[in-house]
C-alpha cells in the first residue's frame, strides 16, 4: 500500500504468464508492469501500464457462418442453439424445418440428393460470402447384422451417413479454399472405434467418415482449413430413441429396462447430453484449438476406452 497525499494506492504483487513481476492497482482489472523504482517518494513504485490479456487470442464468434446439416433436432439443433447464442449465422440443412426454427436460415436439404447439397450451399454462400464453418451432422442409424440388411437399407444408411457427409464436405471446400480458411468437424460415433452388434452397415459409415476426417485434414491443410471428426457415445437425442424402441421391437425388451442398461455400461454411468456435444463441436469449430487438424475425439462417457 502506498500514501500519496490524501490518496491511497493499493498494489497487488502476482506473476504472469511470462512470469513478469505485475502489479494491480486498486482492484482494477488493469494490469502494471513493474519496470524500475525510482527517486522521489522513497518506495514509490513507478509503474508501466498494458492490458490484462491480448484481446485478438480470444475467439470471436460474432458473425460466423456456419452450415450445419441435420440441425433440426438432437445433436445438431443443440449445437445450432449453441453457435447462435455466440453470435454466429448458423444454417440449418435438414430435411424438415422445426417449429423454432429462426427465420430465413433453414435451407430444405435431402444430403442422399446430391444436387441439393450443392444447391443449398451456394445459396448460403451468396448470401453471406463466406462459409466459416461446417458441422456435416446429418445421419441416421440402422440396428441390424449383414444378413438382416436389405438392399434399400444398406443404400439409404450409406447414401445418408457416408454419401451425404463426403459430398456435404465437397460442395463446402471449394469456398474454404477461396477464403484460404475454414473448420470443418464431421459426425463419427463411438463406432468410429468400436464395434457393436448388429451395427455392422452403421458402424461401416462411421468408420469411413473417421479415415474421411484423417484424409482431408492432409489434402486440405495447406489452404488453412482443419477437419476433426467428432465421435460420440449414446447420447439423449431423439436419432437414439428410434433406435430403441426398434431393439424393443426386436427383442420384446422393456424400453425402461434398456434405459437403464445403457445407462450403466457407460463408465460415468449415465447417458450424454446433446449440449456436452455440442460445447465439444464448438471447441473443434474455433481458432481456439488452431493446431488440431485429423483428430477423431471421443465424447462418450469414457465407453471405448474401457
Amino acid at each position: 500500500m502506498l500514501s500519496c497525499g490524501s490518496q491511497i494506492l493499493c498494489f497487488y504483487y502476482f506473476l504472469d504468464k511470462g512470469g513478469n513481476d505485475c502489479w494491480i492497482k486498486n482492484n482494477t482489472p488493469e494490469k502494471f508492469l513493474f519496470t524500475e523504482v525510482p527517486d522521489g517518494l522513497g518506495l514509490f513504485l513507478y509503474l508501466e501500464k498494458y492490458f490484462t490479456h491480448d484481446k485478438t487470442s480470444a475467439m470471436n464468434w460474432e458473425n460466423k457462418t456456419v452450415v450445419i446439416t441435420g440441425a433440426s433436432t438432437g445433436i445438431g439443433k443443440a449445437t445450432k442453439d449453441l453457435l447462435r447464442s455466440k453470435g454466429c449465422s448458423v444454417y440449418n440443412l435438414d430435411l424438415e424445418m422445426p417449429e423454432d426454427e429462426m427465420p430465413g436460415y433453414y435451407i430444405q436439404c435431402d444430403v442422399r440428393k446430391r444436387q441439393q447439397i450443392k444447391v443449398a450451399v451456394e445459396e448460403v454462400f451468396s448470401r453471406e460470402k463466406k462459409i466459416d464453418m461446417l458441422f456435416a451432422n446429418a445421419g441416421i442409424h440402422l440396428f441390424a447384422t449383414i444378413e438382416q440388411t436389405t438392399d434399400e437399407q444398406f443404400d439409404n444408411l450409406v447414401a445418408t451417413n457416408f454419401a451425404g457427409t463426403f459430398f456435404t464436405v465437397k460442395a463446402v471446400l471449394p469456398f474454404m479454399k477461396k477464403q484460404q480458411y475454414g473448420s470443418i468437424v464431421l459426425m463419427g460415433s463411438d463406432q468410429t472405434f468400436a464395434g457393436k452388434a448388429s451395427s455392422s452397415i452403421y458402424g461401416m459409415t462411421k468408420g469411413g467418415i473417421g479415415q474421411l476426417a484423417k484424409s482431408t485434414a492432409i489434402d486440405y491443410a495447406s489452404y488453412n482449413i482443419r477437419v476433426n471428426c467428432i465421435c460420440p457415445g449414446t447420447i439423449d437425442t431423439p436419432l437414439l430413441d428410434k433406435a430403441v424402441d426398434v431393439y424393443v421391437g426386436l427383442t420384446s425388451s422393456d424400453k425402461e429396462s434398456v434405459y437403464k442398461d445403457l445407462n450403466k455400461i457407460q463408465p460415468l454411468g449415465r447417458i450424454g447430453k446433446p449440449e456436452e456435444i455440442a460445447n465439444a463441436v464448438a471447441f473443434l469449430l474455433s481458432d481456439e484449438n488452431s493446431f488440431m487438424t485429423g483428430s477423431l475425439v471421443s465424447v462418450d462417457g469414457g465407453y471405448v476406452c474401457q
